[in-house]
């Protein structure tokens, strides 16, 4: 049987899945979950993967968390360098394809049926119209797609690395705390899992909220402080003002950095909000505070208003791309025969 390993391979965790082309990229003969800093190198993350599975690879396609050079990828929140010339012998095959993990989950958007979708603005769709992906998980990705006449194809960008433009008083003065620590400042820096406990840091360090001290003991043990003041923003029961105020400013900046790239790329056929935190902030999302700074654009805020906003909840959509990636290749082989 043809199998084909695919991957979303991510800073804080790399999925890894198994696929027949027969059962199509919805549906993996196994899928895996590993936290990737517990390995030195992905070559030691597949090699186990291997071992559990015993499979026989016919090819493989990644989809990685940082932008791809020919046959080579660094892993930007991660010391990994991936090669897929290295990787060949671990795996027993040659065929290995590098996307960034944007590109990857862009493929998969044409896979996603409506129990994957949660709507946030309707919008007026343009059948064969562009399409903006911006994903927020530990980092920041984007992503596009553009109609060929017969189908959608996907393009990488690093838009999450473009610089970070306040629109208030105090989003200059964030950016200037930034700068102080990072010098450069990004929309990554602020709009991403990573750019969480930023915010947090300077609503706190600058004296707009308190933080108090119980939750100071928390954030002092937990593995992932993202997970602490996000959980507890939307905690009703246990109020905390300075993390509430870091969630909504999150929100706003991802709002308007949404508005950009629809300024950028005019996506009519919508925009996907994809990555890990979107489907974890739902009700945030749902407020004014998005839409309010998405449409914020002076003279062309009534051309935003009309691009449909659809927030992905599948979060296995960097594989289900990544996978049709790879089906397409053994079906143009098997014509070939």
């Amino acid at each position: 049987m043809n199998v084909l390993l695919a991957g979303d391979v991510g800073g804080t965790k790399t999925n890894l899945a198994l696929y027949s082309p027969e059962k199509g990229p919805r549906e993996p003969l196994v899928r895996v979950t590993f936290p990737s800093s517990a390995y030195g190198s992905f070559e030691d993350m597949a090699a186990e993967f291997l071992r559990q599975s015993g499979a026989v690879l016919s090819c493989a396609v990644f989809g990685v968390a940082g932008p791809v050079e020919g046959s080579r990828a660094q892993i930007t929140n991660l010391q990994w360098v991936i090669d897929a010339d290295r990787l060949a012998p671990v795996l027993g095959s040659g065929h290995i394809n590098l996307l960034n993990d944007l590109e990857a989950t862009a493929l998969g958007i044409p896979f996603l049926n409506q129990a994957d979708l949660h709507v946030l603005n309707e919008g007026e769709p343009e059948p064969g119209g562009p399409i903006g992906v911006i994903a927020p998980g530990t980092g920041l990705g984007e992503a596009y797609l553009t109609w060929d006449g017969s189908c959608y194809l996907a393009h990488a960008s690093e838009g999450g690395h473009t610089d970070f433009a306040p629109r208030t008083p105090r989003e200059v003065k964030l950016l200037e705390y930034l700068m102080e620590r990072y010098g450069h400042v990004s929309y990554e820096r602020i709009c991403s899992g990573s750019g969480i406990p930023n915010i947090y840091a300077f609503l706190r360090d600058k004296g707009y909220y308190r933080e108090p001290a119980w939750l100071a003991e928390e954030l002092e043990k937990a593995t992932d402080r993202t997970v602490v003041i996000r959980e507890t923003a939307q905690n009703s029961t246990r109020a905390c003002e300075l993390c509430t105020e870091t969630l909504k400013m999150f929100v706003s900046i991802l709002g308007a950095e949404t508005g950009n790239l629809a300024l950028n790329i005019l996506p009519t056929g919508g925009i996907y909000l994809a990555g890990g935190l979107p489907p974890r902030i739902l009700g945030m999302l749902e407020s004014d505070v998005f839409l309010d700074a998405y449409v914020a654009k002076g003279r062309l805020s009534r051309i935003l208003k009309r691009i449909p906003i659809h927030i992905i909840l599948n979060t296995d959509l960097c594989l289900i791309g990544a996978a049709s990636f790879g089906m397409d290749i053994m079906k143009t082989w098997d014509e070939r025969r």
